[in-house]
């Protein structure tokens, strides 16, 4: 099938379409802003002051921009396989299963630094473990993924809630949660990286997992872009004939490829559970399986554009709550509003302004031809 779309160089592809959409979805959400009575222009320096206006801001919207590191590299390895994960939740409940087992175990006994690797571990194979079944169904027996992780997601919800309030429940506590982890489940925080630039992070939740995350980010690059698997799993992505006809089996791609997945997933519970509540509790995803759906169509699936995509959704979690802090005409739901308008222009509405730019590069194109060509004779 022919590609609609002229091609653009990769800076363009990767920058200027996305930083495009951005504008324009901020642009729309300043005329939501309006609509209510309030100010843009105020409504935005709140949003950026809150985010990066102090050194605890900043560890906040980096605590966040972790959890959604993890989710967005979740989403863009399925995709990468012709997978739409959408069961990011699920595997993130489970995968706090395994790292909440691993501390309850371990944490009077062990350093952190022994048993945050452990919690890795478990985060991982459990957050696997549940996008396996999912993909194991669409390979071999061809149910829709989106449907199976869908449903997984509330099987993982109704799990976690028996957890929380029969098995892991402390006696004679009426909260659904684990008992709180001593010092060996509680991981360190960040604030020395942010000191190196004179800035103190406070009570910011900012902790070691966000090196987790970069390196995860790495290791998915390198995953995708320099091997063997990697290119299997693009080509069954660009085209499923081709991928057979090349001998490539698509229901090991495909298990695998969930597994990657869903081991991503599982891994952004350390953030929460280790990093900031030192224990496990009902809803320690809070939306983010979903929101790295965004992150990932925002970065381009690549991890270089996950990273930032994931700092500006951090951004928009944090600063949204100064805005209806310092604004309260403006609702946590506005907030919602303007984050759902940025998933529109970089997911849905991701092409609406490629052809104008794709006219306009191939018009510059042609220009430089006619130059040349004109030059030359």
């Amino acid at each position: 099938m022919s590609n609609p779309y002229a091609k653009l160089p990769g800076w363009a592809e990767y920058g200027l379409i996305p930083l495009i959409n951005l504008v324009v979805a901020f642009l729309v959400a300043g005329l939501v802003v309006l609509l209510v009575g309030e100010n843009p222009l105020e409504a935005a320096y709140h949003l950026i002051n809150g985010a990066f206006g102090r050194g605890e801001y900043i560890g906040f919207t980096l605590y966040y921009a972790t959890t959604f590191i993890f989710t967005g590299l979740a989403v863009a390895v399925a995709s990468h396989a012709g997978l739409f994960n959408i069961g990011g939740e699920g595997q993130a409940y489970v995968g706090g299963i395994g790292v909440a087992l691993v501390c309850l175990w371990l944490d009077r006994l062990m350093p952190w630094y022994v048993v945050f690797p452990l919690a890795i571990l478990g985060s991982a194979a459990f957050g696997a473990m549940w996008a396996f079944l999912p993909g194991w169904l669409q390979a071999k027996r061809g149910s829709h993924i989106v449907i199976t992780t869908i449903m997984f997601n509330f099987i993982a919800s109704s799990l976690m809630v028996y957890l929380l309030t029969r098995v892991l429940k402390p006696l004679g506590s009426m909260a659904p949660q684990t008992r709180t982890f001593e010092a060996g489940g509680q991981l360190p925080k960040l604030d020395w990286l942010l000191g190196i630039f004179g800035l103190d992070i406070g009570n910011a939740p900012f902790n070691i997992s966000f090196l987790l995350a970069l390196l995860a980010a790495f290791g998915c690059w390198l995953l995708i872009w320099r091997t063997r698997l990697g290119y299997e799993m693009r080509v069954m992505g660009h085209s499923p004939s081709a991928a057979r006809y090349a001998g490539i089996k698509d229901a090991r791609i495909t298990v695998i490829a969930m597994m990657i997945s869903g081991g991503l997933c599982g891994m952004m519970a350390l953030n929460p559970i280790m990093g900031e509540q030192f224990r496990m509790q009902l809803d320690f995803v809070q939306g983010a399986g979903f929101v790295g759906i965004a992150v990932a169509l925002m970065g381009r699936s690549h991890p270089a554009g996950i990273i930032p995509a994931a700092i500006l959704f951090g951004m928009l979690y944090q600063g949204g709550a100064e805005i209806a802090f310092e604004m309260p005409t403006i609702s946590r739901d506005m907030i919602v509003i303007i984050q759902g308008l940025v998933i529109l222009f970089a997911g849905a509405l991701e092409n609406m302004f490629r052809p104008a730019i794709g006219r306009i590069f191939a018009t510059v194109a042609s220009s430089r031809s006619a130059a040349a060509a004109t030059k030359g004779a």
